[in-house]
């Protein structure tokens, strides 16, 4: 994550990963989670965490679930249900359940499809959001299986020459295989840059670049500036110059996997709070698996030594700067700004929590 979105190290405190995990565990069971989901769901929060994917973790994100489940927008003990389905594929209904566990639910019906029939792909309605993508598309890599995770995002993103939001951020997440190098792990929004760093960046009270946002006219905004009070996001590219059509057209991709594909319509015609679509590549299926990971790490190598530009120091893929920012996190602790450790103080006292954080 660009370094703009980190907290300020002159601020920022550092909580052991294993304790906020704890702590979170038990907001989401005060939430009226069971132990086994309000667990699963810590670990997807902390997962982002450990990784400086910030936008995602307990930051950005949990407040948001407490205030939902508040107001009986997520449902703290759903029963998914299958509504169609032939062979590789399925339809899943979440039940409105919380989409840290419903999203782990059918990648895990992706996989065991994949096992079966070399691919599996299941996609999700009645949703609700589910974290990074990464953590869905991570799951399959244990079971030597490419994944793909995908979502409709907030409906924020204004088309090329738009001045309305008709898509939503639309994050994709694809996890690769590798032998001994760090696996490639490709998670990304297709707006111009994450909804919720824009939150971050109000947070940090950090300007946002140009290309990231635009007017609420959808005149895009081309200098760094303060995040206004009204304003649209822009596809990925930012403007048509620079590639802000193919950003539009693969958020429309995900609408239509997730949602038209699924029943649910798409942008302004959604149906469902949010959709998921999961995809699953049992490698032994198409190729050899020990082959696959050596030509990966091949190909990962040859990246990493690719002779960087001037003013850089490395060039690097994704998924590798977050696989070393979680070997820090993990030994140094997770950075958090001052006010997200207030907002935990707050909740616990409100939950009957005991406050056990630094």
């Amino acid at each position: 994550m660009l370094e703009r979105f980190h907290v300020p190290h002159d601020i920022a405190v550092k909580i052991n990963h294993e304790e906020i995990f704890s702590v979170v565990e038990e907001i989401f069971i005060k939430m009226g989670m069971s132990q086994v989901d309000a667990k699963l769901s810590a670990d997807v929060l902390i997962y982002a965490d450990v990784r400086g994917i910030e936008s995602h973790g307990v930051s950005n994100m949990l407040r948001r679930y407490v205030e939902s489940f508040s107001e009986g927008g997520i449902n703290p003990t759903p029963t998914p249900k299958v509504i169609r389905g032939k062979g590789a594929v399925a339809t899943l209904d979440s039940d409105a359940g919380h989409g840290l566990v419903v999203g782990p639910y059918a990648m895990n019906m992706a996989i065991e499809k994949a096992k079966d029939y070399g691919i599996g792909s299941v996609t999700v309605i009645n949703g609700r959001h589910f974290g990074a993508c990464a953590y869905h598309a991570e799951m399959a890599l244990n079971h030597n299986m490419i994944g793909i995770a995908m979502t409709t995002g907030g409906l924020m993103v204004a088309p090329v020459n738009g001045a309305e939001a008709r898509v939503g951020l639309n994050p994709i997440g694809v996890a690769v295989p590798t032998k001994n190098e760090p696996p490639f792990i490709f998670d990304a929004s297709m707006s111009s840059v994450a909804g919720n760093k824009i939150s971050l960046a109000q947070r940090l009270g950090v300007k946002v670049m140009p290309g990231w946002i635009a007017k609420e006219d959808g005149t895009p905004i081309m200098e760094e500036t303060e995040v206004p009070e009204k304003y649209l996001m822009l596809p990925a590219g930012g403007t048509r110059e620079i590639g802000s059509h193919k950003g539009f057209s693969l958020a429309m991709l995900v609408e239509i996997l997730a949602g038209v594909l699924g029943g649910s319509g798409a942008g302004l015609n959604r149906r469902s709070q949010a959709a998921h679509h999961f995809i699953a590549y049992d490698i032994d299926a198409f190729t050899d698996v020990d082959q696959f990971k050596l030509d990966m790490d091949d190909y990962m190598k040859s990246i990493k030594e690719t002779k960087p530009s001037p003013g850089n120091d490395r060039v690097v893929y994704a998924g590798l700067p977050e696989f070393e920012e979680k070997l820090d996190r993990e030994s140094n602790g997770i950075p958090y700004h001052p006010e997200v450790l207030e907002w935990f103080k707050g909740i616990c006292a409100e939950l009957g929590i005991d406050w056990k954080l630094s």
